[in-house]
C-alpha cells in the first residue's frame, strides 16, 4: 500500500501562486476573531501554530504570519492533478480528502518490483510527477504492507520526503511509538489507557485483551490489539460513498436576528444544492447545525418524503428547521446539511405541483427534482440532540446584512484572487475603510508590487 499526502497542502498552495509568501509562515482558515485554522505552513508550525486552532491564537503566537481565507478552487484543481497521477499508477486509489489517498500497488498498471530500492525509485518518480504537474507542490509519501502501515511511513517521512517500511518491522518500528499513533485512539482513549500503564504501542502489545477490554470496551479493544501487531486488511476502496454534504458558518458576533439566520440558511442551502448536482446526487435528509452562546450543539433534522437536489426545498426545510429553534440568547454558528445520499430520483407521486418560478429558481438554473419538504406543522421525522462542543468549526463568515443577502457584493478576503485592467493579476493583501490593497504577483511572476484602491475602482475585479 501507498499513502501519498500533500505537506500543509492549502498553505503550499498559497505559497506556490504567491512568490512574495516563500519561505514564510502562512496560515489559512477563518480570518475573523472566531476562525479556526485550515492549515498552517511548516514556518508557522514553528511558532505553535496547528489546524483546529483559534485564529486569535495563532495570531497572538505568530503576528507577523499571513493569514488567508483560503481559495478552494485553487485547492481542488491542485487535488484533481494529483489524483489523476496517482490513477495513472493503479486504479484502485482512494482519496482520503483533498491532499491525501491510499492507492494498491498490487493493482498498479505497470509491473512492480516490491524490493525496498525499487520502490524508492518508484516513489521518487511520483513525487517528482506530482511536483512538475502542480507547480512545485511537495508530498510526502509512505509504502508499507497495509493502509496503516503506509500512513505510519508517510508521517515518518515528512515534510516532503519518503518512507518504506520493510515487510518484518512493522512490530519493531511501532513499539516505541505513542500509542496514539493508532487509528481510533483519540484524546479520550488515551487517557483510559495512559490509567493502566498504556504510553507506548509496546506496552499497548503487553496488554492482556481482556484487561484491555474492561477498559476500552471488547470491540475496541480487539481493533487495537490487531493494529500494534501491524494486522490491518482494509481494503483500498476508490469509490468513497459520500454519506453527506454540508456547509457551516461561525459569525463574528453572536446572531439573534431571525432573518439574518434564515438568510444564511437559504445561502448555505443553494451551495449544498450545487454540490449536489455536481456530484449528480439526490438527498432525502435535510439538517440544520445550530451553536449556541454557550457551545451546546442543537441538530435537527427532517427526512423527505422524496430525495431532492432544489435549492428551494432544501432551504425552505432547513429555514423551516430553523424558526422552531430558541435563538434569543445568539448563535455562533449555523450549518446546512443533506443526508441520505442517492444517486437515483423517485419522485413522489403525491407532492405538490413544481412550485412557481422564482429568485431561488433564478439561481437554479441546472433546475432537479422536486420534494415534499413539508415545512408547516408537526413532523415525526424531527429529531433533536443536544451536545457540548468546546470549539467552532467550518468557515468563517461576518453577520452583516450586506454578505448575507445573496452574497451580491464582492468580499475581499485576504488572500482572493483579483485582476486590475492595467496592473494584471495579483491577489488581496488586506481590505478595510472602503479600500483594498492588493499585491500584484502570480506564481511566475516573482515578489510583486503592492498598491491600495477604493473598493469601487471599476478597473478592479476579483476573480471568480
Amino acid at each position: 500500500m501507498l499513502h501519498l499526502d500533500l505537506d500543509a497542502f492549502f498553505a503550499s498552495v498559497e505559497q506556490r501562486d504567491k512568490p512574495s509568501l516563500r519561505g514564510k509562515p502562512v496560515v489559512v482558515g477563518g480570518v475573523g476573531q472566531r476562525g479556526v485554522v485550515a492549515t498552517a505552513s511548516y514556518e508557522a508550525r514553528v511558532f505553535g501554530i496547528r489546524s483546529a486552532m483559534p485564529a486569535h491564537e495563532a495570531r497572538r503566537r505568530c503576528p507577523h504570519a499571513a493569514f488567508l481565507a483560503g481559495r478552494f478552487g485553487a485547492y481542488r484543481e491542485a487535488s484533481g492533478q494529483v489524483m489523476a497521477i496517482l490513477r495513472t499508477l493503479s486504479p484502485l486509489v482512494e482519496p482520503l480528502s483533498l491532499d491525501e489517498a491510499f492507492v494498491d500497488l498490487r493493482a498498479a498498471t505497470r509491473p512492480v518490483d516490491f524490493t525496498t530500492a525499487a520502490l524508492e525509485s518508484l516513489v521518487d518518480e511520483l513525487k517528482a510527477a506530482v511536483a512538475q504537474a502542480t507547480g512545485g507542490l511537495p508530498a510526502s509519501v509512505g509504502v508499507g504492507s497495509s493502509k496503516f502501515m503506509a500512513k505510519v511511513a508517510t508521517e515518518l517521512g515528512k515534510p516532503d520526503g519518503r518512507y518504506i517500511v520493510e515487510p518484518g518491522t512493522e512490530v519493531a518500528l511501532l513499539g516505541p511509538m505513542r500509542v496514539g499513533v493508532i487509528p481510533g485512539v483519540g484524546p479520550v482513549t488515551q487517557d483510559k489507557l495512559h490509567r493502566i500503564g498504556v504510553e507506548t504501542v509496546a506496552d499497548l502489545q503487553r496488554v492482556s485483551p481482556d484487561e484491555l477490554a474492561q477498559v476500552v470496551g471488547r470491540t475496541h479493544a480487539y481493533g487495537l490489539v490487531e493494529l500494534s501487531y501491524a494486522r490491518d486488511d482494509r481494503p483500498v476502496e476508490p469509490e468513497r460513498e459520500a454519506k453527506s454534504i454540508s456547509v457551516e458558518n461561525t459569525f463574528e458576533t453572536d446572531v439573534v436576528d431571525v432573518a439574518e439566520l434564515s438568510a444564511v440558511a437559504a445561502r448555505d442551502a443553494r451551495q449544498v444544492a450545487g454540490r449536489l448536482r455536481a456530484a449528480r446526487l439526490f438527498a432525502r435528509t435535510v439538517t440544520i447545525k445550530v451553536r449556541r452562546h454557550d457551545f451546546s450543539t442543537l441538530t435537527r433534522s427532517r427526512t423527505l418524503l422524496s430525495a431532492t437536489d432544489r435549492a428551494e426545498v432544501i432551504g425552505s426545510v432547513a429555514t423551516a428547521l430553523l424558526a422552531a429553534v430558541d435563538v434569543t440568547a445568539g448563535i455562533r454558528l449555523l450549518g446546512v446539511g443533506v443526508a441520505g445520499l442517492t444517486d437515483l430520483l423517485q419522485e413522489d407521486l403525491f407532492s405538490a405541483a413544481d412550485p412557481p418560478a422564482d429568485a431561488a429558481d433564478a439561481a437554479d438554473p441546472a433546475g432537479g427534482s422536486v420534494g415534499d419538504a413539508d415545512p408547516e406543522g408537526d413532523d415525526p421525522g424531527i429529531q433533536d440532540t443536544t451536545t457540548q462542543d468546546a470549539g467552532d468549526q467550518g468557515a468563517t463568515t461576518s453577520a452583516t446584512v450586506a454578505d448575507l443577502e445573496e452574497r451580491a457584493q464582492p468580499r475581499w478576503l485576504p488572500g482572493a484572487d483579483v485582476t486590475h485592467e492595467r496592473l494584471g493579476a495579483g491577489w488581496v493583501w488586506g481590505a478595510g475603510l472602503g479600500r483594498v490593497t492588493v499585491r500584484f504577483e502570480t506564481a511566475s511572476t516573482g515578489p510583486g508590487p503592492v498598491r491600495t484602491f477604493t473598493l469601487g475602482d471599476p478597473e478592479l475585479t476579483l476573480t471568480r
